[in-house]
């Protein structure tokens, strides 16, 4: 199983290796999607540190 954090890096090669060939608008849509996901990802972990779990 792979675990969330290679995901994440893989999503976010795959983004930014696309973003040079897409149009502005594309563009600013793939980073307003990076910054959300990025986002979740830091309060899931303080969610889960402060749980313990990690």
């Amino acid at each position: 199983m792979t675990s969330v954090s290679a995901q994440l890096f893989s999503v976010l090669i795959s983004l930014l290796s696309a973003l040079p060939v897409v149009e502005a608008a594309a563009r600013d849509a793939a980073a307003l999607l990076l910054g959300v996901v990025l986002s979740i990802t830091r309060i899931w972990g303080t969610c889960m540190k402060r749980n313990g779990e990690v």
